[in-house]
């Protein structure tokens, strides 16, 4: 029987405490620990046994989760994953956490709202399974049937036709979970004012891609902005996809643009990669280019199939550059990649594709 993943869950709240250890109990491969109400309780604990991931709540009494961050990362590296709430201070903290080490962001869970806890647990679970595989604590995981697993088919029907009208604009669509909010930095922060236009799904709660992509624009010669229905693609902007909600490419003419949508999680995400792929091999065909990243799971992969069968061109992250290669490496096995390129020359191809 595989070993059970260890967790310590680290949160100022009881009643969060207790609604994480409920959630992640509930998954057969998670064991929680403990818990501790501050920093000072969670050191003591650490000394006592060590755990394969701990939770950090950002904002917390005698010591805050930041700096906690850095004496673990410092001292004795162990996967972190913050759990922050949905406050605007909150997430721009929460986001400085993943410069400083943690492997992934969760939102801290609202009570009292059965389908909101439901997919919590989904995806609570599969960060901390993710970020279990993320660092030196490698544990085996074993995939666990939890709901059912949804489909892009619930957005948008499968493209029956390639035929399309003609364009010459390139267009370049990209998929993220875990790890990807620096991958995407890595990857942004290398290219021209001039690129191409960019549409981006990164996995990330509600509330947090705000912050996220305001934090982007500074830092990149393109315009970075979290996507607001009918947004235009154009040249030198990329535009990330509003955490909980599915993000779709669209056009008309020969103007794309992009379609804020709701609907069910599909392979376990709202955002879906899959969503976005499917869209774009829909709507721009050929004139897509497509970037699968670092992240749990198989989200992407079989958009980006998609996306090949109907003449675009795909590049996948390769292994030894992701934090977890769970959804590159599913896309590559299912037929979907063109191209397998380290982070650092993933801007290079992409150019080179969109020549």
């Amino acid at each position: 029987m595989p070993k059970k993943i260890k967790v310590l869950i680290v949160d100022d709240s009881a009643v969060v405490r207790q609604t994480l250890a409920d959630i992640l109990s509930s998954d057969p491969q998670i064991e929680v620990m403990s818990t501790a109400g501050d920093p000072f309780i969670a050191a003591d604990r650490i000394r006592q046994e060590v755990p394969d991931v701990i939770t950090l709540d950002v904002e917390m009494p005698r010591m805050d989760g930041i700096t906690f961050l850095h004496k673990i990362m410092s001292q004795h590296p162990i996967p972190v994953v913050m759990c922050s709430s949905l406050t605007e201070k909150g997430s721009e903290t929460a986001l400085k956490a993943l410069e400083y080490g943690a492997v992934e962001i969760i939102q801290k869970p609202r009570l009292g709202t059965k389908a909101f806890l439901e997919e919590s647990r989904v995806r609570i679970c599969d960060v901390v399974k993710a970020a279990s595989q993320a660092r030196l604590r490698r544990v085996p995981v074993v995939s666990h049937q939890v709901a059912p697993k949804l489909t892009a088919d619930v957005i948008m029907e499968k493209p029956k036709s390639q035929a399309m009208m003609q364009t010459t604009e390139k267009v370049v669509v990209v998929g993220a979970s875990t790890g990807g909010t620096e991958a995407l930095r890595v990857f942004l922060e290398s290219l021209p004012a001039d690129c191409p236009g960019i549409v981006i799904v990164q996995h990330m709660p509600e509330g947090f891609t705000r912050a996220f992509s305001q934090r982007l624009d500074g830092l990149c010669r393109i315009t970075v902005k979290e996507a607001e229905n009918n947004d235009t693609v154009v040249r030198g902007r990329a535009l990330i996809a509003p955490g909980n909600h599915h993000l779709l490419l669209k056009r008309s003419g020969a103007r794309y643009f992009v379609e804020i949508k709701d609907g069910p999680l599909v392979s376990r995400h709202r955002p879906s990669v899959d969503v976005l792929f499917r869209s774009a091999a829909r709507y721009a065909g050929k004139n897509a280019v497509g970037i699968i990243m670092t992240g749990m799971g198989d989200d992407g992969a079989h958009g980006m199939l998609e996306m090949k069968q109907s003449g675009a061109l795909n590049i996948a992250q390769d292994e030894a550059s992701c934090i977890v290669f769970g959804m590159p490496n599913e896309a590559i096995k299912l037929g979907g990649v063109d191209y397998i390129r380290p982070l650092d020359s993933i801007s290079r191809e992409m150019l080179r594709l969109c020549q």
